[in-house]
């Protein structure tokens, strides 16, 4: 079950403070410092229970992974005001990010059986996908990447191109993937083509059209592993690294 909205904002100022700080550090400066003082110490404590039970966090308490500034900009005054700040600091950190998904993809599909892959995006942008593969049976896959730092929430972008490739090509399948410390694959899921689909933008005037959609993702709307819209797995679900975020269930009753 997705943590509240409070519990997750708790749970990314710990991963903000535990790489420098142990636990009980940390938390005096949670539950004392004047700029963390909207949440609650119930908040803070069940933000790191949650870590702890999904696994975010090591035996001795370090996170497992590194949230990005970029994608997790200051959730203390994000909370209370939005905006939106661009730097060139934050772009480059966003595609080295995207870059450390799309390879821990190309690698997992290697590792677990798939043949003839090919690291497209590598090679062009135009094809609306980022990795070619062939599934162990024979199966083709057109894989888009989104890869995310930020283990609470997934929200994803989708170009015009990609979406219009979605929609005509049955082989097109988008993965999110999780990227820890050193940029290995965390947890891998496949969202909903149809859920895509369905929730797309429409172009409302012949003279202009839209060029990004922007989805957060439910927990629903996921499938654990790399799944094609036919129900194929390109490879073993085993072969996937998998955990309980996001608003996954441990055990979703279509995960069979």
């Amino acid at each position: 079950m997705q943590p509240s909205e409070g519990v997750r904002r708790a749970a990314l100022r710990w991963l903000d403070l535990l790489p420098v700080a142990d636990v009980p550090r940390a938390r005096a400066v949670l539950t004392h410092h004047p700029d963390y003082a909207d949440l609650t110490p119930a908040q803070y404590a069940e933000g790191l229970a949650w870590l702890r039970r999904v696994r975010l966090l090591d035996g001795a308490d370090r996170p497992v992974l590194r949230v990005s500034e970029h994608e997790v900009s200051d959730e203390r005054a994000a909370f209370r005001i939005a905006h939106t700040q661009w730097s060139e600091e934050a772009e480059a950190a966003h595609r080295a990010t995207g870059t450390a998904g799309e390879a821990a993809v190309a690698e997992l599909l290697m590792r677990g059986g798939a043949r003839e892959v090919v690291h497209v995006a590598l090679l062009t942008d135009v094809c609306g996908y980022d990795i070619e593969a062939v599934s162990s049976t024979g199966a083709p896959a057109h894989i888009e990447v989104k890869a995310t730092t930020n283990p609470t929430g997934l929200v994803i972008h989708l170009s015009r191109n990609e979406y219009d490739v979605m929609c005509r090509d049955p082989d097109w399948l988008l993965v999110a993937v999780l990227i820890g410390k050193r940029d290995e694959a965390l947890n891998v899921v496949t969202v909903d083509t149809e859920w895509l689909r369905q929730r797309g933008p429409a172009d409302r005037d012949r003279r202009v059209s839209w060029e990004s959609a922007r989805y957060r993702v439910p927990g629903h709307a996921l499938i654990p592993g790399l799944r094609r819209s036919d129900g194929m797995h390109v490879i073993p679900k085993r072969a996937s690294p998998a955990l309980p975020i996001w608003g996954m269930s441990s055990s979703p009753a279509w995960s069979a």
